[in-house]
């Protein structure tokens, strides 16, 4: 109880932060930008009256569009709603008043990262889960797999929001904000090298990205989540698309990332409970 207690009064900090407010806002705008201008392009794919296979190819492009950047947007707000978590209290002595109380430090920190990942789901259920509603009203055309690829995409917002939390227990905030998203850039980037050398068939870059993504299994659940969406590709782009997965993330990999977010928000409730307020 005491930990749901600390999960509800976190979602009631980033409302009276206005964190909650701004993200809620601009989601909606960008939510709105994305369906205007798939609405158009629709439209004029109904006066040119094209081919059905051309339309499907581009209706997929712009839905994985959408959703790669909605994918970069939760991982912004996992970060930004976390990374003032614990180092932000300490900084102002919050936390001081709230150790003194009979709540166990270790609660704190849970009831923080199920507060927080309870922002991120809606977060994954408003702008991705939009962006795939809207598309298929307007079009019909509908993603495989949806509640499988949601899923790992809210996994790989989880895994940056508990790196992000777990700094905190040692770091200062701007320190820990630059560590998660140092993290994030470092497996972004390997993922690319670990796609591009599977197309090149360089096992050294292939390897060189895996590692990365150990490091920080984050990109690898965003390719995870594009391969369950389309399974099956299609058009003359699939091999060299932006969006095709060439290096497909195999299923030790998913089980690793659940490990992953486990063992560090282990971690971070240890370093917090022997940490000196």
């Amino acid at each position: 109880m005491t930990t749901l207690t600390i999960a509800r009064l976190t979602i009631k900090e980033t409302q009276r932060r206005r964190i909650l407010w701004i993200g809620l806002l601009l989601g909606l705008a960008f939510l709105v930008v994305f369906s205007l201008g798939f609405h158009f392009i629709f439209q004029e794919f109904e006066r040119t009256g094209s081919q059905v296979s051309q339309a499907q190819f581009l209706f997929n492009f712009l839905t994985l569009a959408g959703l790669y950047a909605t994918n970069f947007l939760i991982i912004m707000l996992s970060v930004l709603v976390s990374v003032n978590a614990i180092s932000g209290e300490i900084d102002s002595h919050t936390i001081d008043t709230l150790a003194t109380k009979p709540v166990r430090r270790w609660e704190l920190v849970l009831g923080k990262w199920l507060g927080y990942a309870g922002l991120i789901l809606a977060g994954v259920i408003m702008l991705p889960g939009g962006i795939i509603l809207f598309v298929f009203l307007r079009s019909g055309y509908l993603l495989q797999n949806i509640p499988l690829g949601l899923a790992f995409m809210l996994l790989e917002g989880l895994t940056v929001m508990t790196v992000s939390i777990a700094g905190g227990t040692r770091l200062s905030t701007l320190a820990n904000g630059a560590l998660a998203f140092m993290l994030y850039g470092l497996a972004f980037i390997g993922g690319w090298v670990e796609q591009v050398g599977a197309l090149l068939r360089n096992e050294t870059a292939v390897d060189l990205g895996i590692v990365a993504s150990l490091l920080m299994p984050g990109e690898v659940l965003w390719r995870r989540a594009s391969l369950v969406f389309q399974p099956e590709a299609s058009g003359p782009f699939d091999q060299i698309g932006p969006f095709a997965v060439v290096s497909q993330p195999s299923d030790a990999m998913v089980v690793y990332a659940v490990l992953y977010v486990a063992v560090v928000l282990g971690l971070a409730l240890w370093s917090f409970s022997r940490r000196d307020l």
